[in-house]
C-alpha cells in the first residue's frame, strides 16, 4: 500500500529492516539509527580514521578483506575488534574493518543501493542533521527516510528501542526541517520532550540490558551527545566521514 511509505512528506521515519526496504527507495539519503551500538561504533571508527564496512551478522567470510569485528564476548588479543564502542577504542587502529551487526549493519547492507546512506547516533546526531539540510534534504523533491534499527525479541521479531527512537528524533531535529511526516514528526516530539536524555537510555530497556552484561561503558560512550562532528557517509562500500558541505549525488 503507497499510504504506507509516507509519500509527499519531506522527512519520513519508520523502523527496521522492512521499513527501511521500504521507504528507502526514492529518498535522497536514508539515515540508519542503532544507538547500541552499531552506529555508535561507526561513530567511534570515523572519528579515528577507520573506513567502516556493513555486514549482516550471518555473512562470516573473512578471506582476503579487511579484519572483521567479533561478538563482544568474543574479542581476542588477534581479534580485538567488536560492537562495542568501548573495545575498539581500546583496539589498534585499523583503516578499514567490516562491523557486522544483526540490527544496523544489517539494515545499512541491504539498503545501501537504493539512496545514499549515513550512520547517526546520539554522539553526531547535530552535525547530520545540520549536514543533511545543507545538502537540501528534507523537502518533498529531496526526501529523507529515517530509520530506527531497533532490537530483537527472543523470537527474532523486531523490538523498538527507546534509544533509537531518541537518536532518530535527535537527527530530524537537527534537519529543521518543517515538512515531516506525522510519523518524524512524533519521534522528533519525543527527543524534544525529554530533559535528560542521557539517563533516559542508560536507564532504558536496552541500557540495563549491557550493563547487566558487563558493558556499561559502551551505554556511557552511546550517551556522549554531540561528542562528534563527523558525518559517516557510506562510500563505496564504507562509510567514511563526508567533507563538509560534500555530497553524494
Amino acid at each position: 500500500m503507497e499510504e504506507w511509505l509516507q509519500h509527499g512528506y519531506g522527512v519520513r521515519f519508520d523502523w527496521g529492516p522492512e521499513g527501511a526496504r521500504r521507504l528507502a527507495p526514492g529518498s535522497a539519503y536514508a539515515v540508519i539509527v542503532d544507538v547500541l551500538s552499531f552506529t555508535t561504533s561507526v561513530s567511534v571508527l570515523v572519528d579515528a580514521g577507520t573506513r567502516v564496512h556493513p555486514r549482516a551478522w550471518s555473512e562470516t567470510r573473512t578471506e582476503g578483506g579487511p579484519p572483521v569485528a567479533v561478538g563482544r564476548r568474543a574479542v581476542t588479543a588477534d581479534r580485538p575488534w567488536s560492537l562495542s564502542p568501548a573495545a575498539l577504542r581500546r583496539a589498534p587502529r585499523v583503516p578499514d574493518l567490516v562491523l557486522p551487526s544483526p540490527n544496523g549493519s544489517a539494515i545499512a547492507a541491504a539498503v545501501k543501493d537504493y539512496c545514499g546512506l549515513v550512520a547517526a547516533s546520539l554522539r553526531n546526531a547535530g552535525a547530520v542533521g545540520r549536514w543533511l539540510r545543507e545538502q537540501g534534504v528534507g523537502t518533498p523533491d529531496r526526501p529523507l527516510t529515517v530509520i530506527a534499527a531497533g532490537e530483537r525479541w527472543p523470537d527474532d521479531t523486531l523490538r523498538p528501542a527507546l534509544e533509537d527512537l531518541l537518536g532518530a528524533g535527535a537527527v530530524i531535529a537537527a534537519t529543521g526541517a518543517t515538512d515531516l511526516s506525522p510519523e518524524a514528526r512524533a519521534a522528533a516530539s519525543v527527543y524534544k520532550g525529554i530533559d535528560d536524555i542521557a539517563r533516559a537510555v542508560v536507564d532504558s530497556a536496552s541500557g540495563r540490558e549491557l550493563a547487566a552484561q558487563g558493558f556499561a561503558e559502551d551505554v556511557a560512550i552511546a550517551v556522549e551527545t554531540d561528542a562528534s562532528d563527523a558525518v559517516p557517509v557510506l562510500r563505496d562500500g564504507a562509510f567514511t566521514a563526508a567533507a563538509p558541505g560534500s555530497g553524494v549525488d
